[in-house]
């Protein structure tokens, strides 16, 4: 890649002399007469939430005024009503740093007592929930266990009477040939 030096004339004094001038070809495209162009920075991802962080915090917290006077400041001056303006502000600040204090201080108790109520709620819930099923499981085993014990009665009672069918039939066949 071969640098170009470009010629430059110059009006210096009253010849008129070309000099060369050690500056870099111009671009072809180039409609700027500027040396070095201006581009604009890229912004990164990170730059731009620190903006945004940045133009929160500017936004939501309160400015204090520093240039506060002392209790003694203007006690017959004609800056009194400066000084009586600039506490008014200051201690409307305080007054409302302390209301969003106590605000959030009740919040966040509200808050605590509040998952803990659920908690213990969630707790006699299960505590009676595990209770009817295990009643539930004792009905269903005893209404199991009297089927089954239908079911060994039915059984054992029709064995019987077939049983007693035969012993009377017996009897009966029997009683008629003896008579």
């Amino acid at each position: 890649m071969s640098k170009e030096l470009q010629i430059v004339s110059s009006s210096t004094s009253s010849s008129d002399r070309t000099a060369i001038s050690a500056l870099p070809p111009r671009h072809p495209n180039s409609s700027s007469s500027a040396l070095v162009e201006y581009t604009p920075p890229v912004a990164s991802q990170e730059d731009e939430d620190l903006e945004v962080k940045l133009r929160r915090i500017i936004d939501l917290v309160p400015v204090r005024v520093n240039n506060t006077s002392g209790s003694s400041a203007g006690s017959g001056s004609g800056d009194f009503h400066q000084y009586r303006q600039m506490r008014r502000k200051e201690q409307d600040r305080l007054a409302r740093m302390d209301v969003d204090y106590q605000k959030r201080k009740e919040v966040t108790e509200f808050n605590k007592r509040r998952e803990e109520r659920l908690k213990e709620a969630e707790e006699r819930t299960a505590k009676k929930r595990l209770k009817r099923q295990k009643k539930k499981q004792k009905k269903q085993e005893k209404k199991i266990k009297l089927e089954a014990g239908d079911n060994e009665e039915h059984k054992e009672q029709k064995t019987s009477e077939e049983d007693q069918d035969q012993d009377s039939g017996d009897d009966e066949c029997t009683k008629f040939t003896c008579i």
